[in-house]
């Protein structure tokens, strides 16, 4: 767009008042304060918005550095009378982080401002946060989070799933019919503990990253979503641990049914339980 186009639409908006406050597509990046005792009390966020009238859509990204990052997809609504936004990230679609960390799902109250005195302003949302961890478990106490548009991403449109989910045969273990929403499931070593490390996948969206399997569990949760009866988990052995292959029990509570099965995963195949919702009678 030609700078003076730019700036006359800028100047429009001044004079309207809210009115060019509403669009919010494109990249917003800031900075997320957390409690003093997570594992990042400030790291760097990145929105993606996309609007379509009051209704939001996008993703977002959370990074420290290269080593340390998540991607999650969110929606949201933005209200024109108050400026204020809400959006709720949905789940995790891919992250690295440290072993002992435990991501937090949050939802963002944000406010848009935009400041004053010359023709190109900038533009902000800031506001607050409240989070859920992923183990149901962690505390997520909530922080704050302020964000200025920006042009360009700092990533790349998509992440490619890992390899070894796309060169490995992921082997169906079993197919498990279930009436109710929510499903726990607790990963343990099978046997003797010897340095198995798994990562785990719930319709090729990560929710477990490179754990350690032990006598105490790697718990997950499965969220039946009844747009898509079928939810399919799989198991990847990151390592052969010193006796091959990777093995675990896996133990499954779905209502008032428990299930216990033994999965293993090497180089060349992955586990996978599917999970079949049918409607309560």
């Amino acid at each position: 767009m030609p700078m003076k186009q730019k700036i006359l639409i800028v100047a429009l908006c001044l004079m309207g008042g809210t009115a060019c406050a509403q669009d919010l597509n494109g990249v917003w990046k800031g900075r997320v304060v957390m409690a003093p005792s997570g594992c990042f009390p400030v790291y760097n966020i990145e929105l993606q918005i996309e609007m379509a009238g009051s209704k939001l859509t996008g993703v977002s990204y959370h990074f420290s550095d290269s080593l340390n990052y998540l991607r999650e997809n969110f929606e949201g609504t933005f209200n024109k009378d108050s400026n204020i936004t809400n959006l709720q990230e949905m789940g995790i679609i891919t992250f690295r982080i440290k072993e002992d960390c435990v991501p937090c799902v949050k939802n963002f109250k944000l406010t848009y401002h935009k400041g004053g005195g010359n023709v190109v302003t900038e533009e902000q949302l800031r506001g607050t946060w409240t989070g859920k961890a992923t183990d149901n478990r962690t505390s997520c106490e909530p922080g704050t989070v302020v964000l200025q548009r920006f042009e360009r991403s700092s990533f790349k449109p998509e992440l490619k799933l890992p390899a070894t989910l796309t060169k490995r045969k992921s082997e169906l273990v079993k197919e498990i019919k279930v009436d109710t929403g929510t499903i726990r499931i607790d990963f343990y070593d099978n046997g003797q503990i010897d340095g198995d490390t798994i990562s785990v996948y719930t319709n090729n969206m990560p929710v477990v990253s490179n754990k350690r399997l032990s006598g105490q569990p790697i718990s997950m949760t499965v969220k039946i979503d009844l747009r898509r009866t079928e939810q399919e988990v799989i198991m990847v052995g990151e390592n052969l641990g010193s006796i091959p292959p990777n093995t675990a029990l896996m133990v499954v509570n779905a209502g008032d049914k428990r299930y216990q099965l033994y999965l293993t995963s090497d180089e060349q195949k992955n586990a996978m339980v599917r999970f079949v919702y049918e409607k309560p009678k």
